[in-house]
C-alpha cells in the first residue's frame, strides 16, 4: 500500500521550469523585435529640418544601488512652429547644451534625434 506524500515541490519545479525559460526567452525576443520594428520605422521616415523650442528636459536613472552601476537617459521636448510637441531621447553632450528657451533648427528622423542648431538672438 502506497502512503500519499502530498505536495511534492520538485515535481511542481520540474514542470514549471521549463514553462519559465520559455517565458524569459519570449520576453527576449519580445523586446528584441520591438527594437528592429522601431529602427526599421525611424528609418522609412524622412529627415526633417525645422524650427523647434526647447520647451523641457528630463533624465530618466535606473540602476545605482548598492554595487550596481546607475546609467542615466536624457530626453528633451522640442515644440515645433505648428505647436506639436515631440519628446526625443538625446545624447548627454546634447542634453547639456542645450536650455529650456532655446531656439532653433531641429533635425529629427521619426523618434530618432540628429541635432538641434541654435538660432543666435539678435538684439
Amino acid at each position: 500500500m502506497e502512503v500519499n506524500q502530498g505536495f511534492d515541490m520538485f515535481t511542481i519545479i520540474e514542470k514549471l521550469f521549463p514553462l519559465f525559460i520559455i517565458l524569459v526567452i519570449g520576453f527576449i525576443l519580445f523586446i528584441i523585435f520591438q527594437g528592429i520594428k522601431q529602427w526599421n520605422y525611424n528609418n522609412k521616415q524622412p529627415k526633417l529640418n525645422v524650427d523647434a523650442l526647447v520647451v523641457s528636459k528630463r533624465t530618466e536613472v535606473s540602476g545605482g544601488s548598492n554595487d550596481s552601476s546607475a546609467s542615466t537617459l536624457y530626453y528633451i521636448t522640442f515644440q515645433v512652429e505648428s505647436g506639436d510637441r515631440m519628446e526625443l531621447a538625446v545624447r548627454g553632450s546634447d542634453y547639456g547644451m542645450l536650455a529650456e528657451g532655446d531656439a532653433g533648427e531641429l533635425v529629427s528622423q521619426g523618434t530618432r534625434f540628429h541635432s538641434f542648431t541654435r538660432k543666435q538672438h539678435v538684439n
